[in-house]
């Protein structure tokens, strides 16, 4: 068999992407296909992220919590964080600039990218913090951005964590994740 040349993988851009059924990202032109759904406990995890960081940004004025929203990087680049928060007030369908804290929940179809390709997409985007969450492990490695680098802030499983967003500071307690 011969090799695949790369001027014959497709470039895929944000056009193609809009008319996509079902779940999609493209990073750098290349689709990525996010099926099949997350599994139970992947779901359970990301309800709770999103439960805890409702409640822990209630007080403040300038971020929120999303879920899996759309994030156009560039015409062939849009990823769909699973859980995410901005610290700006989001304009039309999609968002443009960087979360300051997004997590990924692994699942065995997305896990090689969120380790890997993700990773230095949002350490190059300028992603603050990172969160790679492993539901079978009940682990999570949390990221913090520092001199245009991802350094581990450590492996968390039942500890509190602080996050510093734009003007706020919110406290994971990463025990309430598994539950």
């Amino acid at each position: 068999m011969g090799t695949v040349k790369l001027e014959n993988i497709p470039h895929y851009t944000y056009e193609d992407y809009k008319h996509w059924e079902d779940e999609w990202e493209i990073i750098d032109g290349i689709a990525y296909a996010m099926s099949p759904a997350p599994m139970i406990k992947h779901q359970k995890i990301s309800n709770n992220i999103a439960w805890i960081l409702k409640e822990a940004l209630q007080e403040c004025k300038t971020c929120q919590a999303l879920l899996p929203v759309d994030w156009r990087i560039s015409d062939d680049t849009i990823v769909q964080p699973d859980n995410l928060v901005v610290c700006y007030e989001p304009k039309g369908a999609y968002i443009t600039k960087a979360p300051t804290l997004i997590f990924e929940i692994l699942s065995k179809a997305t896990a090689k990218k969120d380790q890997t390709v993700k990773f230095d997409l949002y350490q190059d985007e300028g992603v603050r913090y990172y969160v790679i969450v492993d539901p079978d492990e009940e682990m999570a490695k949390a990221y913090e951005l520092k001199d245009g680098r991802y350094i581990k802030m450590l492996d968390a499983t039942d500890e509190k964590v602080d996050f510093m967003l734009k003007e706020c500071g919110i406290t994971i307690d990463f025990d309430k994740l598994w539950g």
